[in-house]
């Protein structure tokens, strides 16, 4: 459907949110889902986009606040709203989903319909019409690639069943790499995800059941040729053996993988090169990678497997059909251009390489990296304990005197005593009568003529609450007993101070409760802002420490503190710019 550029594509306008609103709502029911999903698949800054495809059919395009497509609809008022793979990356059970070789993704990806032959799993009751995902076939796990395209079904999952069944399974609307997914961020595939118990269930059974009805039932997978085809699924460790006409068509296709993605750009200015240095480059990384759904290859890929006499004799049939340009060089063969507009690279499909594999688990490695080193931040929590005035309300309220509470609970406290003695103001709700009850009033109110206090708002009363409390408060820290101590806890201070005319410096206070040391964060910051720091005790009484760094370092600070997990809201600064 997507396979060729979008044509008649108008300019994207916001949603109004009367519409997103309605939108949610109908996708809600339609893929009966939670309010909290439903806001997450139709999020707000939604924007709405008209487009034809190639063959003229028009439609609509809803792509997220960030660019990316999440749905279309098809045909002129349409109100079928069908998934992109952006958006089943983000719900992968939104649709129920028929599995298939990964090696059947490109020509799914190529514009062409799912077979028959090319289904693995599928649940047991689908009906034609109804709207499916694919998604890549993983042998022998529980685990399910990510979902790649989308769907009518052709036939009921009964016929799909039979055996010698032939025909198409699925009617591709959109796939990933397509050009609606084009329109987003182009990001790769996320990992495999694990189906829930009972679609496990109900997608094993109907594995074995075909196994049981049809052992010769095999997937279409022309990507790596006949051999491939003729691989049984129910084979527990299956390899083949590819001939040498076959791996000179994967080391073709490697050649217009590399020209189409890594030198389509300013990668051709380091030509010339030598032929060995662009064959060990460019095309042994943009071969295809094998994946756990496919049977396992035992010939390698390599020009010495392949029909060519040689490396050079490669070149020269690429050459002869215009896709780079050749010279020998002191008997040396050099590559001096590239075809990069050549029909044949255009018309090429990208599919998943073993240089795509490698950066991917570098960039997973990253990830993992990152995560392990990362500094958990700090859990702050501010804590109230009832003491002399309000030690009576909570009595008499039914709740622990000798509890420490947070700020909501202290709220569920007081609407619980207000509610079962209906102090609820009845002409406004946002008011309580706080002169209807002697105790309330005698606690929140000042000693002095509390006569005058007939009404407050609730959120005032809370804060009343709170001020007749006793302040506590609790850090938590990763790899650390919680702290819990009494007083009322504050944001660290960095102020910016002018001294002896215009000679700034950053002041650094109130640290301590954060699991931070002077000495330690004087060292630290004198090596990140590059300037001289001291120490020395705060002015005041059991005021702490304080870290003097020269110059203006309010953000070199305020990224410090981040780092060792000191929340944004408890640092308070004054002052900035650079050093």
């Amino acid at each position: 459907m997507f396979k060729k550029p979008l044509g008649n594509l108008k300019t994207s306008a916001p949603l109004r949110n009367s519409d997103r609103r309605k939108l949610k709502q109908y996708i809600i029911r339609a893929f009966s889902l939670d309010s909290d999903v439903g806001e997450e698949l139709v999020p707000d800054g939604l924007l709405s986009v008209k487009f034809k495809t190639h063959t003229d059919e028009p439609g609509v395009a809803y792509l997220g606040p960030d660019g990316d497509p999440l749905w279309f609809t098809l045909g002129i008022g349409s109100e079928d709203m069908i998934p992109t793979v952006y958006t089943l990356w983000k719900k992968p059970d939104l649709l129920p989903f028929l599995s298939t070789p990964s090696a059947v993704i490109p020509v799914l990806v190529g514009g062409a319909d799912l077979m028959i032959p090319g289904v693995v799993q599928h649940p047991s009751s689908l009906q034609a019409g109804q709207l499916v995902s694919i998604t890549e076939h993983i042998h022998h796990s529980a685990l399910i690639g990510p979902p790649l395209a989308v769907g009518h079904m052709a036939v009921d999952s009964d016929i799909l069943s039979e055996a010698a069944a032939k025909g198409k399974a699925v009617f591709v609307l959109h796939a990933w790499n397509d050009h609606l997914f084009d329109m987003g961020h182009k990001g790769n595939p996320p990992d495999p995800w694990e189906m829930s118990h009972s679609a496990a269930n109900d997608q094993q059974a109907i594995e074995d059941k075909d196994d049981t009805e049809s052992n010769s039932k095999e997937p279409v997978v022309d990507a790596l040729g006949s051999q491939l085809e003729q691989t049984q699924l129910d084979d527990p460790a299956p390899t083949i053996e590819l001939t040498k006409e076959d791996v000179s068509s994967i080391l073709h296709d490697a050649l217009l993988q590399a020209m189409k993605t890594t030198l389509s750009n300013s990668q051709t200015s380091a030509l010339p090169m030598p032929a060995s240095t662009f064959y060990s480059t460019y095309i042994l990384p943009s071969r295809p990678a094998q994946s756990p759904s496919q049977p396992s290859v035992s010939t390698p890929i390599d020009i010495k497997h392949s029909s060519h006499k040689s490396l050079a004799y490669f070149f020269k049939s690429a050459e002869k059909h215009g896709l780079l340009k050749l010279k020998e060089i002191k008997s040396e063969l050099m590559v001096f251009s590239v075809a990069t507009s050549h029909p044949n690279v255009a018309a090429h499909r990208p599919y998943l390489s073993l240089k795509d594999v490698a950066l991917r688990d570098e960039k997973r490695g990253q990830r993992e990296e990152e995560e392990r080193t990362r500094v958990k931040e700090l859990e702050v929590t501010e804590l109230w304990k009832p003491h002399l005035q309000s030690l009576k309300f909570f009595a008499d309220a039914g709740f622990d005197t000798s509890a420490r509470y947070t700020y909501t609970e202290i709220k569920t406290v007081l609407d619980k005593y207000v509610t079962d003695r209906q102090l609820v103001n009845a002409h406004d709700q946002s008011y309580i009568n706080v002169g209807a009850d002697e105790l309330l009033q005698t606690t929140i109110c000042k000693s002095d003529n509390p006569a005058n206090m007939e009404f407050f708002k609730r959120e005032q009363l809370i804060e009343r609450l709170s001020d007749k409390m006793q302040s506590w408060y609790k850090i938590c820290a990763e790899s650390r007993d919680p702290v819990l101590k009494k007083g009322q806890i504050k944001p660290i201070s960095v102020v910016v101070k002018v001294r002896q005319g215009r000679k700034a410096t950053t002041l650094i206070t109130g640290f301590e409760p954060f699991f931070l040391e002077a000495v330690a964060l004087a060292e630290e910051l004198k090596t990140r802002c590059a300037s001289s720091t001291s120490v020395s005790p705060a002015p005041g009484k059991s005021s702490g420490m304080e870290v003097l760094v020269q110059g203006k370092q309010v953000k070199e600070v305020t990224e410090f503190l981040a780092s060792r997990g000191v929340p944004k809201r408890w640092v308070h600064t004054e002052g900035g710019g650079k050093k």
